[in-house]
Parts: structure tokens; sequence; C-alpha cells
């Protein structure tokens, strides 16, 4: 079969993901087989592949190759998240493009839009990762929002209600007035941002007094509902009891005390808006303030505004700013550097404010997942840095809001009978509620019509918190074959962004309803940042289009590209130019199977010595790279094990083996040698098949003419056998001796077809296993072994043994004396600062065992470097 001189991925992969495709190789079914399972962390429904997308999706399919190769039932679930807020405002977006307002819309309608948008756009992020090489089981590909699953998150809300574990509260909330719905505490991300610190002047009732308090929040003294002081500060004595005029709404308030209060901040007096600060509203339960809500669901101020009612609260706060000014109000302002709470989703800025929502009570439910990460060990987090993070969250939990303002989501089950808050039943669907709202009433006249829904969706991550359940029915169904058989998963990839978010909260879920853990091990991957070590995102324009670095170095150099440098943990510093790496790592052995391929084959001669040694030591380098390699993969250090391989093809496969096999110019290869040759390549392709997976099978299939069942996706990882290390050491040495004769070569300009001569005194006392190959990579006449130094001749030092080549044509001995002097007078400088850092006791004494091992071993290398130098010296005189 006649191989193409050049390697064209953009051909390649798609032939290949094809042939997966139809030969069902991707597709699992419980069976006699150990299981592999993965779930994939399911990406948004309206996202397109991203950098981080990439990488974590390459190291997925690397893992769910490898278990292939391995013999186990591989399977791995792919899926997308509905993305309440995401999708939503994607949405509205649309329709606000085309002149509809969503609140003209019943949730009816809107859920129409949303579901037209979902079937548009919802499969994009998934074709994409087929792209990339993703080996998913499409056939099992999961939707938050599939009706099976949905059923499964209603069924979990019920059952953690009727627990006791699910409660309505009011409480001060996180909300998003661009979304307009509430985030869990989790969703709100804390920048440092410089603002200002306004000092504001309020009047005393019924006297000329004044006190003044500072506040970042100006537009916020229309909710101002007390003032309060330290009783313990003297400084405002004079004020208990008192009451504080609010200026501009010229509201009473009254002034209270508690030691809540800092002295040292601002000026020692506190303004009091229980319904827009969390703290504020603790003070004002406990004095028994008055709530006013100044803010309207967008932010903007309503009627307690006053004049600036409808106005955006950042517009009013510059314009009030002016006329507290202008009053007289404002004292003086300041720069002050605070922590304000954005939105994950949005950015807005959040505002606090009170609500009724829904809230699943944590404290016991953390109690498992706190034990089975930190205490038993049973679910391993790689790195096990983020045990630290983890443990905070966990020790610190607060019940979760997860209730949100939307129509894009699972709709709550609970369905409201009469006019109060608590007049509610919870249940599957509103025949249930029926029955239900009647046992609780006893009103049997009761219809449907008189129930309403509530009409807020859940927080996305209470379905997605479920998902290695019921990605296989493992909440309706909890004793079907599929949840049995896969559950619990093996590995978890995703990023230590959503620890929380989602890998905490699915392992609580796992032993409240399988009362067992949901994987084994979770492998967090670093965040992708560019060369400046900025964060990649579409603001920045620091990101490269996914789909455009694939099309330029093929889907295999882009995966190369990103672990190269990808450590468990740590953040990629993601630069092109190792995709580029990638791609001439896959050409370098496209070349090489080339180069083989073109040997002609002759059946009637026998294997050279030389290539048996070869063959043999790369066996052994093969078994050692192996070992390392199993052992990077069970620390998930994937971008250790992938360098491996590149080492072991790139260099002891490429530069050496074949060197040393390689039959004269135009002469023909002994059969053994070429099959062994074979062997050996395909064992490279193997263990290279995870990471560069379309080269790797269309190599391959090259080879020889393969069933389906003999597909490289399907073969047999190699196995482990017993290391030859003598001759791994034995070739270390011969490979210096073998650079020692190449390295005089170049520096004399002896050409490589003119054969030289060569003697050693071998006071080393190494083996001659590999002189064979040592003359036949120096192109030697032979290897003579000697006892003296040979006179005239051009020599060189590996370790106590030295080496002679006896000089070829004419050579310019002055100027190589020149040039062995110079060399000479650096070397002995060189000893000399050595020599003067071992003398130094306090070094000796205090540095690591391997620095000054390090140093010594400096100082043997420079003596038998000048030794051979004033050698040859003293034979060119």
């Amino acid at each position: 079969m006649e191989i193409p001189s050049k390697y064209d991925a953009s051909q390649v992969e798609s032939k290949w993901y094809n042939y997966w495709m139809k030969h069902d190789y991707f597709h699992s079914e419980p069976d006699e087989r150990e299981p592999y399972t993965i779930v994939i962390p399911p990406p948004n429904v309206t996202g397109v592949l991203h950098m981080g997308h990439m990488l974590n999706n390459t190291i997925q399919d690397v893992l769910i190759r490898r278990a292939r190769l391995l013999g186990k039932n591989a399977c791995w679930v792919p899926g997308t998240d509905h993305a309440s807020i995401a999708t939503e405002a994607k949405v509205v977006a649309k329709l606000k493009e085309e002149g509809i307002d969503k609140n003209d819309l019943s949730r009816e309608e809107f859920l129409k839009h949303a579901w037209d948008w979902t079937e548009e756009y919802g499969g994009v992020i998934l074709e994409q990762l087929k792209k990339l090489g993703c080996s998913c089981d499409w056939d099992r590909t999961k939707f938050t929002m599939d009706d099976n699953m949905s059923e499964a998150v209603i069924q979990v809300f019920i059952d953690l209600y009727e627990k006791g574990l699910i409660y309505r509260g009011y409480r001060m909330v996180n909300w998003d007035p661009e979304a307009k719905t509430t985030l869990s505490d989790e969703e709100v991300i804390h920048e440092e941002r410089q603002g200002n610190l306004y000092y504001l002047q309020y009047k005393i009732e019924g006297s000329s007094d004044t006190l003044t308090i500072a506040t970042t929040r100006p537009e916020t003294i229309f909710g101002d509902t007390a003032i309060c002081i330290n009783p313990n500060d003297e400084r405002f004595s004079h004020l208990r009891g008192k009451k504080a005029i609010v200026p501009i709404c010229n509201r009473v308030i009254p002034i209270i005390e508690d030691e809540y209060v800092d002295v040292e901040f601002g000026t020692g007096c506190l303004k009091v808006t229980p319904a827009h600060d969390e703290n504020d509203k603790n003070l004002g339960d406990k004095h028994k303030l008055e709530v006013i809500d100044i803010f309207n669901e967008d932010a903007s101020l309503n009627s307690f505004g006053l004049h600036y009612a409808g106005k955006d609260r950042f517009v009013v706060r510059k314009d009030i700013v002016n006329e507290l000014e202008g009053n007289g109000v404002l004292v003086k302002t300041e720069t002050h550097i605070n922590k304000v709470g954005t939105s994950e989703r949005t950015k807005a800025v959040i505002e606090p404010r009170l609500s009724d929502q829904w809230f699943l009570k944590m404290e016991d439910l953390v109690k498992p997942a706190i034990k089975s990460v930190l205490e038993d060990r049973d679910i391993k987090l790689f790195p096990k840095k983020f045990e630290n993070t983890y443990r905070h969250w966990m020790e610190n939990i607060r019940d979760w809001n997860i209730s949100r303002q939307l129509m894009w989501g699972q709709q709550i089950p609970a369905y409201y009978y009469g006019d109060g808050k608590e007049d509610f039943v919870v249940a599957q669907n509103v025949e249930e509620a029926l029955e239900k709202a009647k046992t609780v009433t006893g009103n049997e006249n009761l219809t449907t019509a008189d129930l309403v829904q509530d009409k807020d969706a859940l927080d996305t991550w209470f379905s997605s918190w479920l998902w290695p359940m019921s990605v296989f029915d493992g909440i309706r169904n909890p004793e079907n074959e599929e949840i049995k058989y896969y559950y619990p998963t093996n590995d978890l990839v995703t990023g230590p962004d959503i620890l929380f978010f989602w890998v905490a909260r699915m392992i609580i879920a796992g032993y409240e309803y399988k009362n067992e853990k949901p994987f084994e091990n979770v492998y967090l991957t670093g965040l992708v940042r560019d060369k400046q070590r900025r964060k990649m995102s579409k603001s920045l324009g620091n990101s490269p289009d996914a789909l455009k670095l694939i099309e330029a170095y093929g889907a295999d150099g882009v995966r190369v590209g990103l672990l190269l440098s990808s450590a468990a943990g740590n953040d990629l510093m993601f630069d092109e130019d190792l995709c580029q790496q990638g791609k001439g790592f896959g050409n370098k052995i496209w070349n090489a199977f080339r180069l083989i391929q073109g040997w002609e084959i002759d059946e009637t001669i026998s294997q050279p010595e030389t290539s048996k040694v070869g063959l043999d030591w790369y066996e052994a380098k093969f078994q050692k790279a192996l070992i390392e390699i199993e052992d990077y993969f069970s620390k998930y250090r994937l971008s250790d094990a992938l360098m491996a391989i590149y080492k072991l093809i790139m260099d002891d496969f490429s530069s050496w083996m074949l060197e040393i096999i390689k039959p004269a110019y135009q002469k023909p290869i002994d059969a053994k040698t070429y099959n062994s040759v074979i062997e050996a390549f395909e064992n490279n392709l193997k263990v290279l098949h995870p990471f560069m997976p379309f080269l790797s099978e269309e190599i391959w299939q090259y080879i020889s003419k393969r069933t389906p069942d003999e597909a490289l996706i399907v073969a047999k990882w190699p196995e482990l056998k017993t290391i030859n290390k003598e001759i791994i050491n034995e070739f270390e040495f011969a490979s210096e001796v073998i650079s020692g004769i190449r390295n005089i070569r170049k520096q004399k300009n002896i050409a490589f077809k003119d054969a030289i001569g060569f003697s050693v005194i071998n006071n080393e006392k190494t083996h001659t296993t590999f002189d064979g190959v040592i003359a036949k990579l120096g192109n030697l006449e032979g290897v003579e072994i000697v006892n003296e130094a040979i006179e005239g001749a051009l020599t060189f030092r590996v370790k106590s043994n030295e080496y002679f080549i006896p000089m070829v044509g004419a050579i310019d001995v002055e100027a190589e004396m020149i040039k062995l002097t110079e060399e000479l007078n650096y070397t002995e400088g060189f000893l000399k600062s050595v020599r003067k850092k071992l003398s130094n006791e306090r070094f000796v004494n205090n540095a690591p065992e391997q620095v000054v091992a390090s140093e010594k071993k400096k100082e043997a290398d420079a003596l038998a470097k000048i030794d051979t130098l004033k050698t040859s010296l003293s034979n060119l005189r």
C-alpha cells in the first residue's frame, strides 16, 4: 500500500472518526468486563468550544481511550447543561432583537422560544468535541432538561422537602438585577474595586447638633431606618436616646446602640439600612427596625427614592452626591477600596435583597461528603492541595438557596391553594397536588384550576448535582442494571472553579441517594492562560478559535500542544507554538514509518548482531518507559506520561534504534529485524494512541490490513515485562562514546563516509556488547583495545576510558593547539571555582546532599577533561 509523502490531518481525522462511529467502538453496554466510567462535565447548551473545554475533554479522552486499550468496558457519557441564567439571557436578547418583551409572554410561550433556541444551538459544542477526537458514547447523550432528567430532579425536591430539608424562607439573598434572579453565595464573585467613601451629615432632631456617617452607597439613604453608635464610644454619649433626620427624604429615625459598630471605621457612626445589607438586616431584627426596600428588581429606585424613582442605582449615586453637596450635607469624599460582589454569569453588581425563597438545609447533608474526602479518602482529589479548599467550603457551608426567578429550568413543584405563603403542597404534578390539597384543606370541591404552581425555577446546579446518577436513571429507577454496573464512576475531570458548585454537591447527592461515592478520583485541571499569564477570554481577545487551531495543526497536534505543559491543577500557559511542536512530533512519527516501509526486505539474509543488540536495548527502554507511563497515569500526571512517550519515540526509537538497525544505502534489511521493528513500532502506537488517536490509527492501518476487531482503538495495551537494566546501562555508556566520535568528526571536518581507526584504553572494563553498534554509528574500521596512549591521535574520555582516533588528512596543528589551550585554561578556571566552593566548610555542611554531590561530580569531570586536553596537546606537540 503506497504511503503519502505527507500526513494530511484533515483527510485522516474525518476518515477515522467516521470509521470509529460506524463500528460502535465508543458505545458501551453492561457486560462481564470491568467497567470504566466517566461522565462529562456538561457544558452549557449555549456554549461553543473554548480552550478550557479543549483541555478538559482531551484529558478525558486520553483516560477513556487508555481504559479501552486496557480491556475495560469504557463508557464516557456526554451531555449538556440547560444553564438557566445564561440560556435565558440569550433567549431574552434574541426576543428583544425581534421586538418582543419577555414580560409580555406567558411561561409556555417563553419556553417555546427557549426550546427553539436549544434545538438550534444546543448540539454545537458536542459536534465540535467530535472534531477534537472525543470518543464519547454519543448514543447516551443527555440534556439536563430531558423529560426523564427533569422527573428525577422533581422527585429529589419532593423527597428532600418531605424529609424536612427543603423549606421556604424570607431571607437576605444575592440578587442579580440583570438576570432578575437570586444567586447562591458560590455564584457571586467578589472583586476589589476602587470607589469612594462619602461622609454625610445628619441633623439631630430638636437641636442644632449633627452627626457624620461614612458610606460607600449614598443612594441607599432612602432606606435608612436607624443610626447606630457603639455604647462604649464616649464621643457619642450625648446622642443616646435621640433621633436623627435622614437628608433629602427628611425621615426621622432612632439612634440605637450596639457593640457591632466598629469605632475605628469611618466616623464610628453607622447608618442602618436593613433591606440592603445582611449585617444591617441582623441589626434591624435585633432592634426591631422598619425595613424599607428602595429598589425595583432591575436595581432602579422605586417610589421610596422620591424624585429619583425609575433611575438606575449608579446614575442616582452620581446625581445624589451632587444634591447632597449642594445641600451642604456632603462633608468630604475619600477614595476607598472595597470588595464588590458580581454575578458569575452576567457580571452585574449584586444587590443584597430580602425575598421569599426556597432553601436546602446543608448542615447534615455535608457530613458524609466531608468524611469521604477528608477522613476516609474514598474519593481522592488530584492534586491533593485542593483538599484544603474543599474543607474550607464544606465546613463553612450555609443553606443553599435553590430557587431562581427564571422560566427556563425545572419549575418548583409547589402548588398554592390559598392566599397565604404557607398554603401550598409539594407534588410531582398538578393532579397529585390536587389530591394532597384536598387532604390538607378537607375541601373536596377543589379543582386543578384552584391551584397555582410556584413561578420560580430550580437552580441549574440542583439538576447537575444528580448527573452521575441521573444519566443512568439511578434516581427514578435505583435498581436498574446500568446504575448498578456503571456507578460509582471512576474519574471526574473538571476545573477547580466548580469544586464546590458541582463536585462537592455531586458527592453530597451521591451519599444521600446511593449511600455511595459518585466517583473515585477527581482530576482538577488548571485554567488555560496566555503567555502573559492572563486568563483566556473573549473580552481580552487572547483566546484562539479552537476549531481554527485544529484546522491549522490537526486535532492530534492541538491535543499534544495542550498536554505538553498541563500539569494537574496548575494553570496552563498556552502557547500556539506548542501545537506546532505537536504537529512536528506527528510528522516525525510519520516520516519514521515511511523510512521503515521504504526498506526492501530479504528473507534470505541473517540478522546482524548490531540489529539484535539494538532491538534488545530498545525493548528494555520501552519497558522502562512503560513503567514510568503507568506510574504517571496512576498519579494523573498526564503531561509527564506524554513527555515520556515523546522522548521514547523521538530519542530512543527514531534517533538511536532506527539508526542502529538501518540497512546500508540501497541494501535490504533482514526479515527478522524488520518484523521486530514493526512490532516495536506497534507498541509505540499503542501507548501513543490515547494522546494522538488519529495519526496512530492511520499508521496502524497502513502497517497491515486489519479487520474492525483489529483496529488500534480496541487493541491491547502493551504488557509489562522484566527489564534488562544491564543493557540499558551499557548503551548509555556506548551512546556517550558515539557522541564523542561524532563531535571529533564535526570539529575536525572528517567526512562520515571516511572510515576511521579507533582505539580505547578500557579502564572501565566495559563489555563489548555495543562495540559493533559504536563501529557502525561512528563508521569505524573497528574497536581496538590498547594498553597505552597512542601518539599523534585525537582523544576524548568517557569516565576513565580514554579513546583515540588517528588524525586523518591535513590539520592546522598550530590552530588546533590554540583552541585546545583556550579550552584547557577555561576548564582549569572552572575547576578552581568549584574547588573554592568545596573548600568552604559552611557550604559543604549546610548545602543539600545532592547539591554537594553535584559539585563533586563537576570536579571529577573537570579533572578528567583537563587530563584529556593535556594528552591531546602533548600528542600535537
